[in-house]
Order: structure tokens, then C-alpha cells, then sequence
């Protein structure tokens, strides 16, 4: 099992690598961050543009540049913002933590959602529950997210109207004015996630849902499982020793494969209900054409992916062995 993974281990960081030099290329060739300078009216003085061309390392040539911000990178530098002020490694540390928050959860929402709801249908095929079930996840899967959100945000609005106090929280991804005390701070963002975490969730269990149906339906049919049961072994352990083990690998694979998907959908989802996350700071860097900050962004989210590629890869070495030696 070491072995295996660290075979996967050294295989990601080329990927990480190439992964880095494609963000820096495309961001460095998609403007001059200095555009809105430039076009300021007056302008101005040429002193001003000089210093902050060589202060955004825009006057070096374009590999020297990958060097510093890649070298940069070890040391936690991801380079200098158009705002002076900013500094773009703790303002990201602080929305990444906000944005995986919401990430973590929905993944795991919509995990169990479509295990439960895929064995359930695949062992009732057929039945009204597999065809509620298909229904459901075809309608969520034909929602566009922003959609979603809204309707759940407007929701929740109803809500609070009908009973005449705040019930759902419905912007923000914590109160303005801060709770006292631990419990009470635990209460106020789990509040604030409900709403995201659903609408997020939702549009990712739809899909995997009828993966785990096809899948358990599959492994249901081979003859491993029929054997099982024609020792007299209960339905039961059938189901849950040897048929779902089996069913959850092509799973594992879709969910890390889709992961891309769900943070643009978390881009989506924090803009509806104004949660100051990563997809607030990409839409504001993308807008101020802050190239640092969405190289940065890129970056962290090609990391991410590829990580969970990677745990993906070590969860199949888990639950079929015989891929450690493949």
C-alpha cells in the first residue's frame, strides 16, 4: 500500500507542475493589469506607471516571471496584487477556509444522498420508490445551480416572512455582528450553511445517484454476489459486504472527477447568497484584473483537484486490493 502510494504521490507532481505553468501562461497573456491605470483620465505621471511595472514584475521577461512566482510559491509569496495593500496569501487562506467549509460539507451530503438513494432504487427496481427516486434526481440533475439557489434562497425569505422572525439565514456566510460564545458561533454558521449546502448538494447527489444505481445494479448481477447468496448468506451482509464495497469504486471515481464541477458551482452558489468565499475574490480579481490573485485562485483549485485525484486513487487501493498491483 506504501508503495502504491507513492507511486501516485510522485506521479501528481508533474501534473502539479504543468498544472502551474499553464495558470501562469493563460493569466499573463489574458491583459496588462495596469489597463485601468493607464486609461485613468488624467493619467498618471509616468513615474507612478513605472514603479508599479516593475512592483507587478510586468517589465521581466515571461519564464523569468514563472520562476519568481513559482519559486515564490514555496515560501507562501503568491505575488503582488494591483491593490498594494492586499495580501493575496492570508486573504486567500481566509476565503479557502470559508469556501472548503461549504465544499466539504455539500460532498458529503450528496455522498450518503446517492448511496442511500442508489442501493435503495437498484434493490427495488422498478418499484414507485426507484421511479420517485429517477424522477427526482432527473429534475435536480436538469436545474441549472444558480437556479437552484435562488429558489431556495426565495425560500427561505417566504419563510421568515410567514413566521415573522429569522428562522433560515439567507445571505452571508455568518452574522455580522458575532455571537458570544463557542456554541453559540457553532449555531450561527451552521445556520448560514443550510441553504448553500442543499443547493449545492442536491445538484451533485442527482448525478451520482444514478451512478450508484447502475453500478450496484451491475455488481447485483455477477457472480460473486450470487455465490455469496447461494452459500445462505443474509441478504443483509450480501448487500453490504460484498455487493456495495464493490459499487462505491466507480463512485469514488465520479466524485473526484466532478469535484471541477462542484467549485464552480460554489462560485455560483456564494455570489446568490453573498457568501465572501473563493468565488467572491475570483469575480472581484477577474473584474479588477488582478492577474496574481487569479493565478493564485487557479492554482489552489488545480491543487485541490489533483489532491482529491489522489485520495481517489488510494481509497481504490482500499476497496479492491488488487489495483495496488495493477
Amino acid at each position: 500500500m506504501l508503495a502504491f502510494a507513492i507511486r501516485r504521490i510522485a506521479a501528481s507532481i508533474p501534473i502539479l507542475l504543468i498544472s502551474s505553468f499553464v495558470v501562469f501562461l493563460l493569466a499573463s497573456l489574458s491583459g496588462n493589469p495596469l489597463d485601468e491605470l493607464l486609461f485613468r483620465n488624467p493619467p498618471p505621471p509616468p513615474e507612478v506607471i513605472a514603479l508599479e511595472t516593475e512592483r507587478l514584475r510586468l517589465d521581466e521577461p515571461l519564464l523569468e516571471r514563472y520562476w519568481l512566482w513559482l519559486t515564490g510559491l514555496f515560501t507562501g509569496d503568491f505575488g503582488p496584487s494591483v491593490h498594494s495593500t492586499l495580501d493575496i496569501g492570508a486573504e486567500l487562506t481566509r476565503r479557502f477556509i470559508v469556501t472548503m467549509r461549504l465544499i466539504a460539507l455539500a460532498m458529503l451530503v450528496a455522498v450518503v444522498l446517492a448511496v442511500v438513494v442508489g442501493v435503495v432504487s437498484a434493490v427495488k427496481q422498478y418499484s414507485k420508490t426507484d421511479y420517485t427516486a429517477t424522477f427526482l434526481g432527473f429534475l435536480f440533475l436538469a436545474m441549472p445551480s444558480f437556479w437552484l439557489a435562488i429558489l431556495l434562497k426565495q425560500a427561505g425569505i417566504d419563510f421568515n416572512d410567514a413566521v415573522g422572525q429569522q428562522v433560515i439565514y439567507t445571505i452571508g456566510a455568518s452574522s455580522v455582528i458575532e455571537p458570544d460564545g463557542f456554541w453559540a458561533k457553532v449555531a450561527d454558521t451552521a445556520g448560514h450553511m443550510v441553504l448553500p449546502t442543499i443547493s449545492l448538494a442536491l445538484i451533485s447527489y442527482a448525478a451520482w445517484s444514478r451512478y450508484q444505481r447502475a453500478s450496484m445494479l451491475e455488481v447485483m448481477d455477477s457472480d460473486y454476489v450470487r455465490l455469496a447468496r447461494a452459500k445462505g448468506l443474509s441478504n443483509r451482509r450480501v448487500m453490504v459486504r460484498h455487493a456495495l464495497r464493490n459499487a462505491l469504486i466507480p463512485l469514488t471515481t465520479v466524485t473526484a472527477l466532478d469535484l471541477a464541477a462542484i467549485i464552480s458551482g460554489a462560485v455560483v452558489t456564494e455570489t446568490v447568497f453573498q457568501w465572501r468565499g473563493m468565488g467572491d475574490l475570483l469575480l472581484t480579481a477577474i473584474r479588477d484584473n488582478d492577474t496574481y490573485v487569479v493565478m493564485a485562485w487557479l492554482l489552489v483549485t488545480a491543487t485541490v483537484v489533483i489532491l482529491f485525484n489522489l485520495i481517489a486513487d488510494l481509497l481504490y487501493a482500499v476497496l479492491d486490493p488488487r489495483i495496488r498491483y495493477a
